[in-house]
């Protein structure tokens, strides 16, 4: 950059150092149960992110750099807000030994007395006793890359670390290139891909805690973008990619079937199907069958963190009932969930690729607002879909989720229902004034966008 460049840059130059020092903060010198340092720097590098998009909005050289830089301000740490990457790294050192790790738990493993690998008990006591007491939730083309990630990590746990670090950021940067094509096809301004990529939720939930939602999206928006074109059968394979990272987009399937038509639909739903038999075959048995329906199971009916409508629900049942009543609400808000979304499916007008993804963003908010388990990282893909709509709740949604985290700051590990509450009050309170906006034709909306 040249000198005169400079005197029109120096403003946005300094944000640029001074989030960078915000994130090696972040990074190196914070432990989650610091809540009032977390939120600080959280609030403060959303507000300095913002100032400098805003600044240098179409200068977008300047922003993917930012976006690049900020990553690899991570590169050699370990995550400091989630502890799932000692599980990852447990994943791949059984499957490099030969083991499949869908029939036995950590637990099961390590005391069953059977030689394993040289740091297994120092994973088991970082992964937590929750994720060592299951079996791995995770499919098969995480496992892959966890597997990568091990093979690759020089036998050291931060050599594993920062191999899944260079996938996430290799990721993220197919999901620039995809997503501001997308963008640009559908007149939208490109420049909304950097909500995305500059968002600190983003790059400190992904990049810094190690989550795989970021390659689940790039072949998300990498399958919306052919599908965009026609191009249904690779559309399909990479939407069935995604599901092999997180099981989350079958979600979407019923929302293609009036875009498609029934003959398309049908034979996409087969191809994503037969891809994913493909990548799980190496793995299946009676016994993983069983293992790995039960475990998905548990998250409707076992775990419960920062819900919103399953609390209300949670309450009542101490109210009438005086116990915890989650073991007989998960199927029923699981049922909702799915009712909800094939009746998004059926009645709206999702022919459209803007009216698909305004779809899919409202089949994962129903989802969520049901769930009994809402980590803050669930909202990587809320907060994608969004910059293709007219919806920006999810950004909203991205910045007050933090609030969970106050979980962390007790020993005891209790949720704080005021901040959960709060949390949930700007969310719901934004989403409101979005459909009320967009779905009032006083307000000059003649039309709802959720009839797109």
């Amino acid at each position: 950059m040249e000198i005169t460049q400079l005197k029109y840059h120096k403003f946005p130059l300094l944000l640029l150092l001074a989030s960078s020092a915000l994130y090696l903060s972040f990074a190196y010198d914070l432990v989650r149960e610091d809540f009032i340092k977390l939120v600080t720097l959280y609030v403060a590098l959303f507000f300095l992110s913002w100032k400098f998009f805003q600044l240098e909005k179409s200068n977008w050289q300047l922003l993917l750099g930012a976006g690049i830089l900020f990553r690899l301000l991570f590169l050699f740490s370990l995550p400091n807000l989630s502890q799932d990457f000692y599980r990852f790294v447990w994943d791949g050192e059984l499957l490099l030994e030969g083991v499949n790790p869908y029939l036995s738990t950590p637990a099961e493993l390590l005391s069953s007395g059977i030689p394993l690998f040289e740091n297994a008990e120092f994973l088991y006591n970082g992964m937590g006793t929750l994720s060592a007491g299951n079996h791995s939730n995770y499919p098969p083309l995480n496992q892959l890359i966890f597997a990568i990630s091990t093979f690759f990590s020089g036998d050291t746990i931060l050599g594993a670390v920062v191999v899944m670090r260079l996938i996430i950021i290799a990721a993220e940067m197919g999901i620039f290139y995809f997503g501001r094509k997308l963008l640009i096809t559908l007149n939208l301004p490109e420049n909304r891909i950097f909500w995305y990529l500059l968002n600190p939720f983003i790059i400190i939930e992904l990049t810094g805690n190690l989550h795989f939602e970021a390659v689940l999206i790039f072949f998300l928006i990498w399958s919306l973008h052919l599908l965009h074109y026609g191009k249904w059968l690779f559309s399909a394979a990479l939407l069935a990619f995604a599901v092999s990272i997180k099981l989350i987009p079958l979600l979407f399937l019923p929302l293609f079937f009036r875009k498609l038509g029934w003959k398309k639909a049908f034979g996409y739903y087969l191809v994503v199907a037969a891809v994913n038999m493909i990548l799980f075959l190496p793995f299946l048995s009676t016994e993983f069958l069983s293992n790995y329906i039960q475990t998905i199971g548990l998250w409707f009916q076992k775990f419960e963190f920062n819900a919103s409508i399953y609390y209300l629900i949670r309450w009542i049942g101490y109210q009438v009932e005086g116990y915890n009543i989650l073991v007989y609400t998960g199927k029923p808000l699981a049922a909702a969930t799915f009712l909800a979304v094939i009746s998004l499916a059926l009645f709206r007008r999702n022919k459209s690729t803007t009216g698909l993804i305004t779809m899919m963003l409202f089949a994962m908010t129903v989802y969520y607002f049901l769930a009994t388990t809402v980590h803050p990282w669930y909202l990587a893909v809320p907060v994608i879909l969004c910059i293709f709509t007219k919806y920006r709740f999810p950004l909203v949604w991205s910045l007050v989720v933090i609030l969970s985290y106050a979980a962390y700051s007790n020993v005891s590990f209790l949720e704080d229902l005021w901040f959960v509450g709060l949390e949930y009050v700007v969310v719901y309170s934004v989403l409101g004034y979005e459909i009320y906006k967009y779905n009032n034709p006083r307000r000059g909306n003649s039309h709802s966008c959720l009839s797109l």
